[in-house]
């Protein structure tokens, strides 16, 4: 995005003026490189290997016991009831 040094802003390429000078104050403003999605390698620009936090599994580990937990009630509530 295209930064203007004078007016403190970042600019829209839509709202840049077509000769690529800011609409306030009239100062060219360098072009925007593009940058092609699929190139772009997310986990090494963030420098990890993109492993889940240990707080994560802890919470997916105790879903789990609660889901199954649930389950168990809720066959039992199917004996009691149809049984």
């Amino acid at each position: 995005m295209p930064w203007c040094d004078d007016c403190s802003k970042f600019w829209n390429p839509s709202s840049v003026a077509a000769d690529g000078t800011c609409p306030t104050c009239g100062r060219p403003l360098p072009a925007a490189a593009s940058v092609d999605p699929h190139k772009v390698n997310v986990r090494e620009l963030a420098g990890e290997q993109g492993r889940a936090p240990w707080h994560f599994k802890v919470l997916v580990a105790a879903i789990v016991l609660y889901l199954g937990w649930r389950a168990v009630e809720g066959v039992g509530w199917l004996l009691d009831r149809f049984g």
